[in-house]
């Protein structure tokens, strides 16, 4: 991950990597916005993430591997299928060396999407009963 840069855009922060890495962040930026087709891409943390109410995960590039953070939930949610995959409570790494797996990401960026509507649901109901 490139530090001392503060990034504005997705484009930006992707074109700071190595060719083989610029791709599969494109490649994972483009499965992250295809399973949630809503969300709005937005630099978080510096680096990329994908928001509708709130941030669903972040993904960033690093030397060998891609990172994925789709919080504690979505790690907890897919610890089975993770299980592979180096990590901790809120991370996954995925290898350079690696496809990306593009189903698994897929269900883990739509679990959040339930996640984040149920969230969203109960701030509105909240927010009805102070009204």
């Amino acid at each position: 991950m490139i530090t001392g840069i503060k990034f504005k855009t997705v484009d930006e922060y992707i074109e700071t990597f190595p060719a083989h890495t610029k791709k599969m962040l494109q490649e994972m930026r483009n499965i992250v916005r295809a399973a949630a087709p809503k969300g709005t891409e937005v630099i978080s943390y510096n680096m990329p993430a994908i928001k509708l109410h709130g941030i669903l995960v972040y993904y960033a590039g690093y030397k060998n591997h891609i990172g994925f953070y789709p919080t504690g939930s979505g790690i907890e949610a897919f610890k089975k299928q993770l299980a592979g995959y180096e990590g901790s409570k809120g991370t996954v790494k995925f290898s350079l060396d690696s496809p990306l797996p593009v189903d698994l990401i897929t269900k883990i960026v739509k679990f959040r999407l339930k996640a984040d509507a149920v969230k969203q649901k109960a701030k509105s109901v909240n927010q009805k009963i102070r009204s």
